[in-house]
């Protein structure tokens, strides 16, 4: 089922990218970027990897300063002017200065690893201590600043990350409305796919999404439910990996879900999203299912970079392909023949179906969790708004600002809820989560398969503030959703000059071998078209 159909009636989704070559469909596209010009075509580090500024920090050929120093230039140039992407909701005025302190530590001799001196932008519902806010996208949240740095916040400081700033995402992780348009919040506006300005970015971690494949950051981070980090990577072309529920802390993290929200890396390739991995990645006494990733957690997740290890690996597909689009068709046979190419076993399976049946299930332990959550943050949170009925009431009472386009009818169902003692709740979690679970368990058993894969959603629909977004039928994101396992998706193809990407998804804590196989095909594959930035369809 789709990300509209998820909202309205109980399912969800994702979107992703790749080479012109690959699957380019559709019509021309008029690009009318306009004064920004030179700043989208003439970066310093366009594309740049993590290990490629590495290298350019330790041979002194660039710090730690100039680099964040070109990013927040472009971030200025493209994304609050020009082409008007609208991804990066605030800068962090800290910014420089962290950057001017791990070029210190730099010459002193000390460099913490990998992100030492790397600039990340966090999506605007992860807490930070610091003078940046944290709202969720929401003007009942505005000029909050949280209490204590998120868990992973700890660590990406720790790691030497800078800290660029915070990210826009669909209004409290696009669960506020049936009727929502992804990447659109009240307080910071509408994020536009760097494709197609036109177009829509999905969400909720629209910002950290077309942030990174604009170039605007070296890698981001952003947090799922259903779809919130698959599907923006996907539609905006870049790599995204929802981890197991538990192998990231969610402390700190303005919550809808814990049996499925998790925060993961978003990135231009596989070895950036398995690098940042590492750094996120730990246990935590405040968020208690981190407990279970004990002796889990690799010491480096890119030592599992392997060319190869598609080959001989068996993949699990659904036999039949979910919608009648002859262009994503096209797409998804290209994809399975490079599969094929690079030795992998094509086994047919029947699954998606047993899923979907679900989706009201999910749906109601999505409400239940996300009052119970909500609340609980908030009331601990030291923000002015003190519980989810507190937001429903402002809302209301700045309807011309908070709710221009859409209103809040996820929120006021959630919120007529009771507790999670309710036989509707235990029955749903069961049905839902357990049943989900126990689907891809059986299905990976049955046919002995390393992973599951296809085409993670179609390319991204058009912005419709009035309306909400309009997905296709093809979505892979709510499987792993779900079941709380993990999922990476990799560009594979244009279609309409959209991107789409490949998912691959498994078990539980098989990071490593999902990190593997998309590598794999990413090098097989190619790198991906640079956004174009362009206005209109011809």
């Amino acid at each position: 089922m789709n990300r509209r159909n998820f909202l309205r009636n109980g399912s969800l989704a994702g979107l992703s990218l790749a080479t012109l070559s690959m699957c380019k469909s559709g019509p021309e596209v008029k690009n009318e970027a306009g004064q920004a010009g030179s700043q989208i075509e003439n970066f310093k580090l366009e594309e740049a990897s993590i290990s490629e500024l590495q290298q350019m920090m330790g041979s002194g050929a660039l710090t730690a300063v100039t680099i964040t120093q070109l990013y927040l230039d472009r971030i200025k140039a493209i994304d609050a002017a020009g082409p008007k992407l609208n991804s990066v909701i605030e800068v962090n005025p800290d910014a420089l200065s962290i950057a001017a302190a791990m070029d210190a530590e730099r010459k002193n001799g000390k460099v913490r690893g990998q992100l030492h001196g790397i600039p990340v932008l966090i999506k605007d519902n992860i807490g930070t201590n610091d003078k940046m806010q944290t709202t969720a996208g929401s003007l009942a949240l505005a000029g909050h600043i949280a209490p204590k740095d998120a868990f992973i916040v700890r660590q990406l400081r720790q790691a030497g990350a800078v800290l660029l700033g915070k990210t826009n995402l669909s209004e409290w992780a696009n669960f506020r409305s049936s009727h929502s348009s992804s990447g659109w919040s009240s307080r910071g506006g509408q994020t536009r796919n760097p494709y197609l300005l036109t177009h829509n970015p999905c969400g909720s971690s629209a910002g950290s999404g077309v942030a990174t494949a604009a170039n605007l950051c070296t890698v981001a981070v952003g947090t799922e439910t259903d779809g919130s980090i698959t599907c923006p990577s996907s539609v905006n072309g870049i790599v995204g990996l929802k981890p197991t529920v538990g192998l990231l802390s969610r402390s700190g993290i303005i919550p809808i879900s814990h049996t499925q929200d998790t925060a993961g890396p978003m990135a231009r390739t596989v070895k950036d999203a398995a690098i940042l991995l590492g750094v996120l990645a730990g246990a935590d006494p405040t968020d208690e299912k981190t407990a279970e990733n004990a002796g889990k957690i690799p010491s480096d997740y890119t030592k599992f970079l392997d060319a190869n290890a598609l080959k001989g690996k068996r993949i699990g597909v659904e036999k039949k392909f979910q919608g009648d689009n002859l262009h994503m068709i096209e797409c998804w046979n290209k994809a399975k023949a490079l599969l094929i190419k690079q030795g992998a076993e094509i086994i047919e399976i029947e699954y998606l179906d047993k899923i979907n049946a679900l989706a009201q299930n999910e749906l109601i332990v999505l409400k239940y969790e996300f009052k119970h959550g909500l609340n609980k943050y908030l009331a601990s949170s030291g923000a002015k708004i003190k519980s989810l009925h507190e937001v429903i009431a402002y809302n209301n009472a700045n309807a011309e600002k908070a709710m221009p386009y859409f209103t809040q009818d996820i929120l006021e169902s959630s919120d007529k809820l009771s507790g999670l003692e309710t036989k509707e709740y235990l029955q749903s979690l069961a049905k839902s989560h357990i049943g989900s679970r126990n689907i891809i368990d059986e299905v990976i058993k049955k046919h002995q398969l390393d992973a599951i894969s296809g085409l993670t959603m179609g390319p991204a629909c058009s912005i419709d503030l009035w309306y909400g977004d309009r997905w296709g039928d093809v979505s892979l994101t709510t499987p792993a959703a779900t079941s709380g396992y993990p999922h990476i998706t990799v560009p594979c193809g244009l279609v309409y000059d959209l991107p789409v990407g490949l998912s691959f998804f498994s078990g539980a804590y098989t990071e490593p071998q999902l990190i593997s196989l998309a590598y794999s095909f990413e090098q097989a594959f190619g790198k991906r078209p640079m956004p174009a930035f362009k206005h209109s369809i011809e």
